[in-house]
């Protein structure tokens, strides 16, 4: 069969990938895509996200058997919905469940009305009522900005002065309003799960690095690196998340006719008080994508298939090592663009161990060249922690260029008592 794969990041690559793994797939089809997925046989295909229109005509002309969705863009856009009309196959949320993401104060409503416990908050629409509000709040406080932001939307301010500077700045930036919300402490991690007929079906855990400096420094990104399973966090917190978590924001939605089928992923955090919510997603996460589907030793390609047919999937995973991923970004990420630069070839790429996902890369006069933002994930797996940080850092260190940076020190949190 063949199949579609919506997107253009280091994320969809790593589910191309995948997907083309299974005996049962002729060619995996990536719309845009980009040119670094050559260096795995993926098809790229020229046609944009929001061109639902061309999209579902490519759909049909090559008789794909079903499509997976990537980014948020789209499924907030009603991607599902058009495709679904049209009769086609397709694995994500519909747009209605979709603002589980695309609205962080819907998100807030459905966490109250399924008794889920996140940070307390509350919602402004004026810089004024804003500003005032941050007369009583107690640092550090989280400012977030209603809407889809590529996990840039969020901010943490220490103090007074820089919690009035991110409010300004939202504003100005014409979000039509934010939260502002208790810091939560703890250990932060991200819990994926397949989600069809209201059946929570979880992937292993993963921590995500969304500082864009060693030690967690930095603004917020869209993800530095991640590796999964994550030590510290035991089979019990997970349970616990899946029951107290998942499954009721799936009965809830399910209850207020607005079923969810997709990739729901709810970024965590383990307080003193118990397992509480971050944020949700309604797709794979990015990076954590990259270190998590590696650990299935089955088809994901009839998983997906399963999945859409309402049968239960067949998950079966790595019961032992580690899987780490390190981001590699072009300077100035994620405050400013650089001018594009010329990468190694991909067959530079292809001669290291670790296996390399791109993301924000194109293609002139032949050669690879960055396009902004993060470049590429690095992955290797291993038995020990160690031992697959020091082949991705020994792989970063042969391909470095001077207009490029990576965190050092993915993965340090395994070691923080």
């Amino acid at each position: 069969m063949d199949l579609l794969v919506i997107g253009s990041g280091a994320r969809e690559h790593t589910i191309a990938r995948a997907l083309q793994q299974s005996s049962t797939v002729a060619t995996v089809y990536c719309l845009p895509g980009n040119p670094g997925m050559q260096l795995d046989g993926i098809q790229t295909v020229a046609i944009e996200m929001t061109d639902f229109a061309a999209m579902i005509a490519f759909a049909q002309a090559k008789k794909v058997a079903y499509t997976i969705v990537g980014p948020e863009q789209p499924l907030v856009a009603g991607v599902v919905d058009a495709f679904q009309d049209a009769g086609l196959a397709i694995f994500g949320p519909r747009k209605a469940a979709a603002a589980l993401e695309g609205s962080k104060t819907f998100a807030k409503e459905i966490m109250a009305a399924a008794h889920v416990p996140t940070a307390a908050y509350q919602t402004y629409q004026t810089v004024q009522a804003a500003l005032a509000a941050l007369d009583d709040v107690r640092y550090p406080v989280v400012i977030k900005a209603d809407g889809l932001a590529a996990g840039k939307g969020v901010v943490i301010a220490q103090n007074d002065v820089s919690a009035r500077q991110t409010v300004q700045a939202f504003f100005e930036q014409g979000v039509p309003q934010l939260l502002i919300e208790d810091y939560l402490e703890g250990e932060e991690f991200s819990l994926m799960a397949l989600v069809a007929n209201n059946r929570v079906y979880p992937l292993p855990v993963a921590q995500d690095h969304k500082r864009a400096f060693d030690g967690d420094r930095g603004p917020n990104t869209g993800g530095m690196g991640a590796y999964c399973p994550v030590p510290q966090i035991s089979d019990q917190c997970v349970a616990e998340a899946v029951t107290t978590i998942l499954e009721p924001i799936v009965a809830t939605m399910a209850e207020r006719q607005i079923p969810f089928t997709g990739v729901l992923y709810a970024g965590l955090i383990a307080t003193q008080y118990g397992v509480k919510v971050i944020e949700f997603n309604v797709r794979f996460g990015d990076p954590e994508t990259q270190v998590v589907l590696p650990r299935m030793t089955g088809d994901w390609a009839q998983v997906f298939a399963q999945l859409l047919k309402g049968q239960i999937p067949t998950l079966q995973w790595q019961s032992s090592g580690i899987t780490l991923g390190v981001v590699v970004a072009s300077d100035g990420y994620p405050t400013q663009s650089t001018t594009p630069f010329v990468l190694p070839t991909l067959q530079q790429f292809a001669k290291r161990n670790s296996t390399f996902s791109f993301a924000s890369v194109a293609e002139q006069a032949n050669q690879l060249v960055s396009a902004g933002g993060r470049l590429y994930t690095a992955c290797y797996s291993a038995e020990t922690l160690d031992q697959a940080s020091q082949q991705v850092y020994r792989d970063l260190a042969q391909l470095a260029l001077p207009t490029t940076f990576y965190r050092q020190d993915i993965g340090f949190r395994t070691q923080v008592k």
